[in-house]
């Protein structure tokens, strides 16, 4: 055989094995593809914070501490990542000129295709997203409207939320007492009913908006969010100021863990926590509570609040889960009153019963398509108990056998801010009542994202809300129902990173003030994108957006229509144009810039708003309602007589108009991993333009109400005057936060700053005579303060931590409004234990 033949026989046998083993391995993955496939695939997009893609970027999938799965994203941030088994897992993000992202783990079956995007931070292993805003969950940066998040780690030395809540701008937080007073928040100069406050996406607030945050716990909350501006377009009535969303969080660990705090302190402080969660094949599970106490530095105010809250999820798949959440609170706290005013304190008492729970159920399908149900309830009741009467006693005899007898405090001289000083005794006008405000909610959402520059919603929501107030002494037994449905619609997306844009609005049929509408738009333009050059990253923003709030429980027991009809005095709802209550209305717009000075490091927030409150109830004082509609007897002559006791103290109707407009500035440097700091200051100004009491009233019959020993000086006794600022809204606020941390020991500083503000010390038919002599000038009545706080910690190993805490170290007493002394310098100290866990 010639060397071609042998070359040709040769390639023949090559050939057919080549064939054959083609063959071959056609038939094993025949063979293959006809078994069903056993893979968990995760997809989606690695972005940084403004949503521009990063090009490959490494992406590990977790499973039980180790790596799973490695990915690498394309040219457009896309990455694909497949699992043989089922299983919980946590996605690790990571890429050059970015800090490692750590991902919220979740539940993956064997054949489910799930979607989960990576955000990457230069500055935060977990780049702050936020739901509360647009209810899509969407990083920060990318937002048209401010929101600020305060994580559950700044929150873990903490009693309550209220001094956190006191660092960032355009807020401010106004605590009549000592811990466990009644505390409002004010957003942008919004009244403090116009938030809405969500737990766990459950509507927490009373009926018509009242919340008090003084009685709310620290434990179980896995972050706060707080949206300033209306965003009813989104949630309907109530939001028509800002949104505070309180999230619990879940379990994680893989073995179930078990944390202990306990610390006691000053004025026989003493606080008890147990937190306990952990995860289970798809079932993932918390549980927490703790009791604090208090003695307060007054007699008669004592305060303790026992908090207990739970979440629970089960996943079915990847793509669907429901889950139950469940937050209760039992407070219950001394009412003092206000010791500057009596120089004596009440035995009275006040009781809160909270409970806020919700079952979700959430499913996914292919293409980004989400669809959510919510069922949650809001049961909330509070008494007040007088426990005998306390003071001076006073007898009157009005004539016909009408002899009443009233309490008052002791002789005392109390000065405002403004220089102004009241001498006299004022009664304890308080009783035995109770009320409860009921709601429960129907919510369902269904939100489609195709990519990154359309995402659409849509939202139903239904309100079934009730609520009483009972009062034995004055015959009162009020009760009321309303039912509210809405329907929202809301677009939003970003283009390249560049620019962002949310526009949207929601319709709402209210069961007391009919169909209202309230549109949103906003959007953000990112000019200059962040880099480690000078001036590089430049981000801005501009929204409008309008709000509504529906009234109170207890300003609808209050109408000053309904006091009219009921007496038959249709002249006057005639001449004063008195109607039914009906919907608070604002609307806002305000621009903004975030300006990154050091690359990420430094960054300096601007930003300038400019709110008109409109259509808000307003109180009319009882000596206004016996002088103008005859509603009791008025007054005689000042030193002539006796006022008599008035039947109605006050009424509300709708017809004060404000504006709020002002400027914010925040700055944040963290030029390390170890040290961070915070700073902020917000302008305030408030101008009231319309008002019933100035207007019709004063123009009808005179001028506005006086203290007689304080002549020519117009003084607005249950609200503001024309012309004058809105009460309890300084016109400047600052914080500071300063936080240095290492391995094994950290400290953190928190300062809260407040001009002097106007305020009333509603004392109006107070005195010995039942006139105003009690009454100061509005204009900056309350004092300015400066609160400083400082605390840390030390970890004696990774189970064991000591940490110790003081507050208001300047032992500053005009916190809270006047009249009212703040809670003196305190220290607490105690220690956290951990069992178990990974």
């Amino acid at each position: 055989m010639n060397l071609l033949n042998r070359r040709l026989l040769a390639h023949g046998t090559s050939l057919r094995k080549r064939l054959a083993t083609r063959v071959l391995l056609s038939t094993i993955a025949s063979g293959l593809l006809s078994i069903p496939a056993r893979a968990v695939i995760i997809r989606g997009h690695v972005t940084d914070a403004l949503g521009k893609p990063v090009p490959n970027a490494r992406v590990q999938l977790i499973e039980k501490g180790n790596v799973a799965a490695i990915g690498f994203s394309d040219t457009d941030g896309a990455y694909e990542i497949r699992s043989a088994d089922a299983g919980r897992f946590t996605l690790l993000g990571s890429a050059g000129g970015f800090l490692p992202s750590i991902g919220h783990d979740f539940y993956g079956g064997a054949t489910d295709v799930l979607e989960h995007d990576v955000v990457l931070s230069a500055v935060s292993v977990q780049q702050a997203v936020s739901v509360s805003a647009t209810e899509i969950p969407t990083p920060v940066p990318q937002l048209t409207a401010p929101v600020t998040v305060i994580p559950g780690s700044a929150l873990t030395t903490q009693v309550g939320i209220i001094d956190n809540l006191r660092q960032m701008p355009g807020v401010f937080l106004a605590q009549t007492g000592q811990a466990g007073g009644v505390t409002s928040l004010f957003i942008r100069g919004g009244n403090s009913t116009a938030n809405l406050v969500l737990v766990d996406g459950i509507p927490a607030e009373d009926v018509g908006g009242t919340f008090d945050y003084g009685n709310v716990s620290s434990t179980a909350i896995d972050r706060i969010e707080v949206y300033r501006g209306p965003d009813s377009a989104i949630y309907g009535t109530d939001a028509g100021a800002g949104v505070v969303t309180i999230e619990t969080p879940r379990g994680y660990t893989l073995k179930p863990v078990l944390d202990y705090s306990g610390d006691a302190g000053t004025l026989h402080q003493y606080r008890n926590e147990v937190t306990g969660g952990g995860t289970y094949r798809k079932l993932d599970y918390l549980g927490a509570f703790s009791r604090f106490d208090i003695s307060n530095a007054l007699p008669n105010d004592k305060f303790h609040d026992a908090t207990s809250a739970a979440n629970i999820g089960y996943s079915f798949s990847g793509n669907a889960d429901i889950r139950f959440t469940i937050r209760n609170s039992v407070a219950a706290q001394g009412l003092p009153g206000g010791y500057n005013f009596y120089n004596i304190t009440n035995t009275a008492k006040q009781g809160d019963q909270d409970l806020y729970s919700g079952l979700t159920a959430e499913y996914r399908t292919a293409g980004n398509w989400h669809n959510l149900v919510r069922y949650g309830i809001a049961r909330k009741r509070e008494q007040q108990t007088q426990f005998g009467n306390v003071g001076n006693p006073i007898t009157y005899d009005f004539g016909d056998g009408d002899i009443f007898t009233e309490y008052f405090g002791n002789v005392v001289t109390f000065r405002g801010a403004n220089g102004y000083s009241a001498t006299g005794q004022a009664a304890f006008l308080t009783g035995t009542d109770d009320q409860s405000s009921n709601r429960d909610q129907l919510y369902y959402q269904s939100d489609w994202s195709p990519n990154p520059f359309f995402n659409v919603l849509f939202g139903f929501r239904y309100d079934n809300e009730r609520g009483s107030y009972n009062n034995a002494e004055f015959f009162e037994h009020e009760v009321i129902q309303r039912t509210n449905y809405e329907w929202n619609l809301q677009f939003q997306g970003d283009v390249k990173g560049r620019f962002s844009y949310s526009l949207g609005g929601a319709i709402e049929k209210n069961h007391l003030y009919g169909i209202a509408g309230t549109p949103r738009i906003g959007f953000t333009y990112v000019p200059v994108r962040p880099s480690s050059k000078l001036f590089h990253g430049t981000r801005i923003r501009a929204n409008a957006a309008t709000g509504v709030q529906e009234p109170t429980l207890a300003l609808e027991f209050n109408s000053l229509y309904t006091q009219l009809l009921n007496n038959g005095d249709i002249e006057d709802i005639e001449k004063f144009h008195i109607t039914p209550q009906g919907a608070q209305r604002s609307r806002t717009y305000d621009v903004g810039v975030d300006q990154d000075i050091f690359g990420e490091k430094l960054v300096l927030r601007a930003g300038y708003f400019h709110n008109i409150f409109d259509h808000q109830l307003e109180g009319v004082s009882s000596s206004a309602l016996a002088q103008y509609f005859g509603i009791g007897a008025p007054c005689p002559p000042p030193g002539t007589g006796i006022c008599p006791l008035p039947s109605i103290f006050t009424a509300y109707v709708n017809s004060q108009a404000y504006r709020a407009q002002g400027a914010e500035l925040e700055i944040q440097w963290q030029p390390s991993s170890h040290l961070l700091v915070r700073g902020g200051y917000t302008y305030l100004s408030t101008v009231v333009l319309q008002s019933f009491a100035s207007d019709a009233v004063a123009a009808d019959q005179g001028m506005p109400t006086e203290n007689p020993n304080i002549p020519g000086v117009p003084i607005g006794a249950e609200g503001p005057l024309v012309g004058a600022r809105v009460f309890r809204r300084p016109p400047h606020v600052g914080f500071t936060t300063v936080q240095y941390t290492r391995q094994r020991f950290g400290v953190t500083f928190l300062g809260a700053f407040a001009s002097r503000s106007d305020d009333s010390t509603f004392l109006d038919g107070y005195d010995p005579n039942f006139g105003n002599t009690l009454l100061l000038p509005n204009r900056d009545l309350d004092f300015g303060y400066a609160k400083i706080d400082i605390g840390g910690t030390y970890a004696i190993s990774n189970r064991l931590t000591v940490f110790a805490q003081s507050q208001n170290l300047m032992n500053n007493q005009h916190i809270g409004p006047i009249g009212y002394p703040s809670l003196p310098l305190t220290i607490r100290g105690g220690l956290k234990v951990r069992i178990g866990g990974d």
